[in-house]
């Protein structure tokens, strides 16, 4: 009688655990790179546009990545440096990670150069701007990347969990495919890729 009133708890206890997560949902000009300590790997052919933690305080590095045309067969990547923002979450709530576009690639670079970014609660009509701490900043003070949980009960925190896009087959369609290889090509090797599909698409 004992086992299944024990297996009853732990079940009870999970449930409660998931349902107190909060999920938070990137757009794919912010990157997200790292909760803490903890490295956020993507899988195999997506990065990760959303993550759930458990309530608490949590800092994040993220990267701003973007892609503006130039001309007709002209394109530019414009990306910043990795930084770092001080986000909480709440018991049982969503958030969006947002940010104001840049309407042409001067101001992207601009952007690039001191981002702002906000998090914004499912629902909320106002989003909270977040303060960004850049790498030097956060070499000269030195503060520990560990997660803090509010006081009462402690939790476990809950694991990063990569949404993994994948088609019906059970594999990786081909425009993820293409997505995860231009995570992972340089600035270089990108724009080469644009101009090879241009003058392809002009040759036919």
């Amino acid at each position: 009688m004992r086992k299944p009133m024990l297996i009853t708890a732990a079940a009870a206890l999970l449930m409660s655990m998931s349902v107190s997560a909060g999920n938070i949902h990137f757009p794919e000009e912010l990157v997200p790179l790292q909760v803490g300590e903890r490295v956020i790997e993507s899988s195999l052919f997506s990065r990760v546009d959303d993550i759930e933690l458990a309530p608490g305080s949590y800092r994040l590095k993220l990267k701003y990545t973007d892609l503006y045309e130039l001309g007709f067969d002209d394109h530019e990547v414009i990306e910043s440096e990795p930084f770092w923002v001080d986000i909480t979450i709440d018991d049982n709530k969503d958030y969006d990670m947002v940010f104001n576009r840049a309407d042409n690639a001067v101001s992207a670079k601009i952007f690039a150069e001191a981002p702002q970014v906000s998090l914004k609660a499912k629902g909320a009509s106002v989003a909270q701007p977040l303060s960004v701490i850049s790498n030097t900043q956060l070499a000269s003070q030195k503060p520990a990347l560990q997660n803090t949980v509010p006081a009462g009960p402690t939790r476990p925190s809950q694991p990063i969990k990569p949404i993994a896009p994948i088609n019906g087959k059970g594999m990786p369609s081909a425009p993820q495919m293409l997505e995860f290889w231009w995570q992972q090509a340089t600035i270089a090797e990108r724009k080469a890729f644009l101009e090879k599909v241009t003058n392809q698409g002009a040759e036919s």
